[in-house]
């Protein structure tokens, strides 16, 4: 006992008090209500979209996590939250705790792979990570993890209590319990925003979540499968250089090119740090003061400024040193993009990543009207509100086209820019009615890493130690340095890019909360890497379970046909088998859990996605999971996009069919244009 120090033993209690909250779920008695935290950036109020009737029914779905003795007040409670911000969030319900990623081992469970989800989830709604944390919002304005508190305390409750053969299923952040399973199934299911197809526009959206329904997952927000910004600035980076190597001349580097952007919350807060990484000289714009100051203070954005002119000149400054440096620009992104305009700069890249998949509630701020003010417009005025981000649509659109006809390369990056600034009249339309501007997807990501099975494939060591993941690292470099030797020609830029990702990711301080990385792999790589993750736990090298996931974004998780099946020609990039299928094939091939969610990135009603999270544990059931089930869910999606008859997709299926007899994929046999143009 004598070893016992107070340090230890209030640390020992700090965790026993943790696992008991955990185990307690929702209270009996009512517990003390927190004050309103101001410091935290918190959600827009949503529009007051509910009838009276509505209100009422919002009011018993919210009551009946509690018991009838706690009604009274609560009623009351959650009746002026409704008024307030357009939401029941239950903010006397969020825990008393810190909300972080804690060691796998000081989570109460019956089996790791709960414990594993727990903390996945906890990150998720960490302050660090979460773009509105006490709204149980993670980025993109509106990616919720949960409904409400009270579905965060009674999954927690659940996890803990969970077993081997029991599975939990998760309706749109609501716990609907755990159901006898067995120890090969998933031991959850998630599914966010599955309406029916008819109840899909953005106000359906607003009323079902508002009654506590149904919400929107995003991509990996409602499948606790984020990692912060990181898992973007990969992304991201691999975008840039390869947007960049299109207008560079042979040779040249990017040190002296101008990238402008907009949006510093949630995932599009990596800008400015893949722009640094990529080499570029970058300005990116936020309206939102916090957000803008929340990725100076982590070191993402290299300066701020409030002054259009300044932000400018900086960026001239260096670029003139080619010297590569982030800009933010605190600020409407109109305001930019015109000021770029008038004074005839000389921009090489341009995109915009604001969240415009949610335009009308908080994605998207109108030019010449201060973020507060529109705050209230928002709520207050809808309609005008609604005129105002048109407008301004229009207005930012004109000025990219000046920029565009003088040599700008610009891109959508995936977060429906192009087809919100259509719907609202601006000209960015062809003749033939298609987008002036390619997707992302469409020039780079689509035809260079998804068509050839390359995707966003990310861990998380759940000890919470830097030196575990400094391990994994330098293994997942092993892998893929040795997969280089023989690669073929067709995807050796790829690898070379993803081994100089990995070496300079400890230098570029990428982690923001959990111990994660991201890297850009294929099947072979991702299955090696994971198999000697797996080795390595078994060995006692890395000190505990490591997380497997990927973000949706990638080769076959996700029908999108404004970003990630925008590069399928064959008229079904508006179909969703992919996604559907690749969920329910990784349930039986060996996930942990899955997710399949509406909405995500481009908007509610415009994508299906689906994920994964996999636990390996140095078993050799983990060795027999990983094999199965990554093996599958990437060449679902390269079996598909080889179907629709690209060609780098028609190479992969290839290659892998090699390498495993027992696949067998349909292949196309290629028509003649000229035969069929006689025929029609």
């Amino acid at each position: 006992m004598s070893n016992f120090t107070p340090l230890i033993f209030y640390k020992f209690m700090l965790q026993n008090d943790f696992k008991q909250a955990i185990l307690q779920g929702i209270p009996d008695d009512l517990p003390p209500h927190p004050t309103y935290d101001s410091l935290v950036n918190h959600a827009p109020v949503r529009k007051d979209i509910l009838t009276r009737e509505e209100k009422k029914l919002a009011l018993k779905n919210a009551l009946r996590y509690f018991p009838a003795h706690l009604h009274a007040v609560l009623a009351l409670e959650f009746a002026e939250e409704l008024k307030t911000y357009g939401r029941i969030y239950m903010y006397r319900y969020r825990p008393e705790y810190p909300m972080f990623a804690r060691p796998i081992e000081e989570y109460p469970c019956n089996t790791r792979q709960a414990a594993a989800i727990m903390l996945m989830i906890q990150n998720n709604l960490d302050p660090a990570v979460a773009q509105h944390p006490h709204e149980l919002i993670t980025y993109g304005g509106n990616g919720a993890v949960f409904q409400n508190w009270a579905q965060y305390r009674l999954t927690m409750k659940y996890l803990a209590k969970m077993t081997d053969d029991q599975t939990l299923v998760m309706y749109s952040g609501h716990p609907m319990g755990l159901f006898p399973s067995h120890k090969d199934a998933p031991r959850v299911v998630v599914t966010n925003g599955m309406v029916i197809p008819n109840y899909s526009k953005p106000d359906d959206w607003e009323r079902m979540n508002a009654l506590g329904v149904s919400q929107y997952g995003q991509m990996t927000a409602g499948s606790y499968m984020y990692i912060g910004p990181q898992g973007i600035v990969h992304g991201t980076t691999i975008t840039v250089l390869n947007a960049g190597r299109r207008i560079c001349k042979p040779g040249e580097g990017l040190e002296s090119k101008l990238f402008i952007t907009s949006g510093l919350g949630g995932m599009s807060g990596a800008q400015p740090k893949a722009g640094n990484i990529a080499g570029v000289v970058s300005i990116t714009a936020e309206i939102n003061p916090k957000a803008a100051r929340k990725r100076y203070e982590q070191g993402w954005v290299d300066e701020i400024t409030e002054n259009v002119d300044t932000a400018i000149n900086l960026a001239l400054n260096y670029m003139e040193k080619k010297q590569p440096h982030s800009i933010a620009y605190l600020g409407n992104v109109v305001n930019l993009w015109e000021r770029l305009a008038e004074r005839s700069i000389e921009v090489h890249l341009g995109s915009d990543q604001t969240s415009l998949h949610n335009p009308w509630a908080g994605g998207y701020y109108p030019a010449d009207i201060s973020y507060e003010e529109s705050k209230r417009m928002m709520v207050a005025n809808p309609e005008t509100f609604k005129k105002h981000v048109m407008d301004s649509l229009c207005r930012q659109v004109s000025a990219i086209n000046i920029l565009a006809s003088r040599g700008m390369y610009f891109f959508d990056y995936g977060n429906a820019f192009l087809l919100e600034s259509s719907r609202a009249g601006a000209d960015v339309l062809n003749p033939d009615g298609t987008f002036k501007y390619p997707s992302y997807v469409q020039d780079i990501m689509g035809p260079m890493c998804f068509d050839y099975g390359f995707g966003p494939f990310r861990w998380v060591c759940t000890s919470g130690k830097p030196e575990d993941l400094d391990l994994t690292d330098h293994l997942a470099m092993e892998v893929l340095e040795e997969i280089a030797k023989t690669v073929p020609v067709e995807i050796s830029r790829q690898m070379k890019d993803n081994i100089r990702w990995i070496q300079g990711a400890k230098t570029n301080k990428l982690v923001v909360g959990s111990q994660a990385r991201i890297l850009y792999a294929d099947c072979e790589g991702r299955i090696r890497i994971a198999a000697a993750f797996n080795q390595a736990i078994r060995d006692g090298k890395i000190s505990a379970p490591v997380v497997l996931g990927r973000d949706h974004h990638d080769v076959s998780g996700t029908d999108s046909p404004f970003r990630e099946t925008s590069n399928i020609y064959d008229g079904s990039r508006f179909t969703a088998d992919m996604a559907v299928q690749n969920v329910i094939g990784d349930a039986f091939r060996g996930a942990t859990w899955v997710s399949l969610h509406n909405g995500g990135g481009v908007g509610w009603g415009e994508v299906i996605n689906g994920g994964f999270g996999m636990l390996l544990d140095g078993s050799d059931d983990a060795d027999r999971r990983l094999q199965s089930m990554l093996f599958w869910d990437v060449n679902n999606g390269i079996a598909r996009r080889g179907w629709a008859r690209n060609e780098p997709a028609l190479f992969a299926i290839h290659r892998a069919m090699e390498k495993e007899p027992r696949l067998q994929v349909t292949l196309p046999n290629f028509v003649d244009s000229a035969l069929i143009n006689n025929v029609i």
